[in-house]
């Protein structure tokens, strides 16, 4: 790879090359960063450390917050660092551990939020043969099934990315790198390439996104058989879980089911899946949740009370 490569290092020319913007920039996204830190980490301490491990929601919750937390960290403190540089670059290798660890995570959460739903439907459906169903031996054994298939989609993306090679244009129109501004640097024919990533990406997002609706809609019609108060907990549960798929698998549609093709949008659209998405995830889950609030209570009422003695 190194023999055929004669780029060693891409230029990201980021949100903008107005400075101005780009301060607004740093600052908005400042604040995004810290809310996702805050409130991803704020969601594991608390079903970590308030037993809420052993309900299966808030075992996938909680690996749910961990994947955003990294997938968020793995290009947003970048691209706050080079909003304040004028000349933005990252290393061959920099730039292709990037992508991978960026769909590693995106493929596992969308496997994720397929898992969560399919909870969602048994807790509905199927009330009395939950705990049944969803054990936590059975819960462990999915999780690991969600990251090995993000791993396996990862394999896919390096076959093909590691056959690339870059001899000349080394400036990546977008802010962090990804698959379809690396294409259209490659001096090679690309157009394989472009349907192995349209298929193993986009139609993966498509696909997903089909089942989740199919499934939600499934869950929406069998609450005419549940009790008022049944269908009150259900549609609050189900009408934030449908807001996070929105929000996830509108924009990685829209950017990898396509052909090889940019659009001036795509840098707004990944900022959905990057920022916007890992920041509401908490407050979505957490607003929403009669029971993640109290056990939020409850840990910071233990921490006051150990301060208090301890002092």
């Amino acid at each position: 790879m190194g023999k055929m490569n004669n780029v060693t290092m891409f230029i990201l020319r980021g949100l903008s090359q107005n400075p101005k913007v780009e301060v607004v920039c740093f600052v908005v996204f400042s604040f995004f960063y810290t809310a996702i830190l805050l409130g991803n980490l704020l969601i594991i301490l608390t079903v970590c450390r308030g037993n809420l491990l052993k309900s299966p929601m808030y075992f996938f919750l909680n690996h749910l917050s961990i994947m955003d937390l990294c997938f968020s960290s793995a290009v947003t403190p970048k691209m706050m660092a080079d909003l304040l540089f004028k000349r933005k670059t990252i290393s061959y290798m920099g730039c292709t551990v990037q992508l991978l660890v960026v769909h590693f995570l995106g493929s596992s959460e969308i496997l994720l939020l397929l898992v969560m739903a399919y909870d969602r439907y048994v807790a509905i459906c199927k009330p009395l043969h939950y705990m049944t169903i969803m054990d936590q031996g059975r819960c462990k054994k999915i999780m690991l099934g969600v990251w090995l298939g993000g791993f396996v989609h990862t394999v896919i993306q390096l076959s093909f990315m590691l056959q690339l090679h870059f001899c000349g244009p080394n400036e990546i129109d977008h802010y962090f790198c990804d698959v379809h501004p690396l294409l259209k640097l490659a001096c090679a024919d690309t157009s394989i390439a472009a349907i192995i990533d349209t298929a193993s990406s986009g139609t993966f997002s498509l696909i997903g996104f089909v089942i989740l609706l199919m499934s939600y809609t499934i869950i929406l019609l069998s609450l005419r058989k549940q009790s008022a108060e049944g269908r009150r907990k259900a549609l609050s549960t189900c009408a934030s879980h449908i807001a996070v798929v929105i929000m996830f698998f509108g924009p990685c549609t829209f950017t990898y089911m396509r052909p090889n093709t940019t659009f001036t949008e795509d840098k707004l659209v990944a900022v959905f899946y990057t920022s916007v998405t890992p920041m509401l995830n908490p407050l979505i889950y957490t607003l929403r949740n009669r029971e993640v609030k109290n056990a939020m209570k409850k840990l910071w009422c233990r921490q006051v009370l150990w301060k208090i003695n301890y002092k």
